[in-house]
């Protein structure tokens, strides 16, 4: 009978047992994490991060794409303007005259191989000139002249800066032909294209053309003519 009762007391000891492990184990779990949470309360309350958001940039993918948009048309325009100086300075360069040209800018001629009563032509700039060593009475006719019945009205002296020479480009001003010497009415240049007549200083006399024949820049220096 005893060991009945006692076996029966260790049973309910075993069952009681088992009841409150579950209910120690739960205050021991609530424990420790109440513990973890002080622990990371305080943690969190006594460690100050900064705060860089103001040093952040925003969009940066649009900036990084606007640079290299700055970046591309920098370099274009660099090389354009590299390629433009050089178009520039070829086109300047082939448009200079050459060694052979200028040489032309300038005709020199020697007058003392220049008979009185004779006319010479020669070339300058691609046009031809012509020279007339006249005589005494060729100067007094241009001198005798009424200029006001003149369609372009000029002194003789105005054209030749010595009376014995004279000096004019051999282009008709009418259409541009070549007059000939020692013809027409007057005894100066007549143009066979349409009929124009020069006197001796080089004067439209008769035809369509509608001015004298031009002068040319032009210094004698002694025997030494000098054109251009």
């Amino acid at each position: 009978m005893a060991s009945l009762i006692t076996s029966a007391l260790a049973k309910r000891s075993l069952q009681a047992s088992a009841a409150l492990k579950p209910i120690c184990s739960s205050i021991v779990r609530k424990e420790a994490f109440g513990y973890q949470q002080r622990h990371t309360s305080y943690s969190r309350n006594s460690t100050v991060v900064p705060d860089f958001s103001a040093y952040k940039k925003e969009n940066s993918g649009e900036d990084s794409g606007r640079a290299f948009s700055y970046f591309m048309v920098g370099t274009t325009g660099l090389a354009t303007a590299v390629m433009a100086k050089a178009t520039v300075y070829d086109f300047l360069t082939n448009l200079s005259a050459s060694a052979d040209v200028l040489a032309l800018a300038k005709v020199e001629v020697d007058l003392a191989n220049i008979p009185e009563g004779k006319n010479v032509v020669v070339k300058w700039r691609g046009k031809p000139v012509f020279i007339r060593h006249r005589t005494p009475a060729e100067i007094n006719e241009a001198n005798s002249v009424n200029v006001s019945e003149l369609r372009d009205p000029q002194q003789d002296s105005e054209r030749a800066k010595q009376p014995e020479w004279m000096i004019m480009l051999g282009i008709c001003t009418h259409l541009g032909c070549v007059p000939i010497g020692e013809a027409g009415d007057y005894g100066g240049w007549y143009c066979p294209c349409h009929g124009s007549h020069y006197d001796i200083s080089g004067r439209i006399r008769k035809g369509p053309a509608p001015l004298n024949l031009e002068i040319p820049e032009y210094t004698i220096d002694g025997n030494q003519l000098i054109i251009g």
